[in-house]
């Protein structure tokens, strides 16, 4: 039964690496378009990054030191704000005729996407939530250290939040940031 029960740990384990892989992704994504077109992220798109960042935190969590309904809390509940935001965006630009914030993907802004990431994100860690549940309390007690696609989601979320960190930092210095942002006010001239 223990043996049944590992596995699950090791399934549990790799789907919140993965997850933690996918936010890294998304946030990889943000910040390459944000690069190559120039479109600067709104204040809106930064604490969009922020709810994806706190979500990859709980899923982070969970890879390093085991699974455990606080990190999944943190998770859901920044997903939960992640889609508040998200829908707030949709919201003010729902009206016909209005172009929207920056340039679509695939046809969707990008706030569209991540409304629907966000759901799907509350969705999928509220089922591996219940699949953790499942686990023995004495499973929860084998040590652990987190494989190499564990290692790899830790490396590649705090590699794009250092990015993301210091390129808000360029775009709003230590002050709030425009509502409308066409140039990095720490790199005067560029866009």
């Amino acid at each position: 039964m223990i043996h049944q029960l590992l596995g699950l740990r090791r399934w549990t384990d790799c789907l919140n690496a993965l997850a933690l892989l996918g936010i890294s992704g998304v946030l990889w994504f943000a910040f390459a378009w944000q690069i190559v077109l120039h479109e600067l992220p709104c204040p809106l798109c930064l604490l969009q990054r922020v709810a994806f960042a706190m979500a990859g935190l709980g899923l982070m969590l969970n890879v390093c030191f085991g699974s455990r309904p606080a990190h999944y809390g943190i998770a859901i509940l920044s997903a939960l704000a992640g889609m508040v935001s998200s829908a707030r965006q949709v919201l003010l630009h729902i009206a016909p005729g209005d172009p929207g914030f920056g340039s679509p993907f695939l046809g969707l802004h990008f706030y569209t996407w991540a409304l629907l990431a966000f759901f799907a994100l509350g969705l999928f860690l509220a089922g591996l939530l219940l699949l953790d549940q499942m686990k023995l309390k004495e499973a929860a007690d084998v040590p652990r250290t987190p494989g190499w696609l564990g290692k790899l989601a830790v490396y590649s979320f705090f590699a794009i939040l250092l990015v993301t960190f210091l390129s808000t930092l360029l775009e709003c210095g230590f002050g709030p940031c425009p509502d409308d942002p066409t140039d990095y006010l720490w790199l005067p001239g560029r866009s």
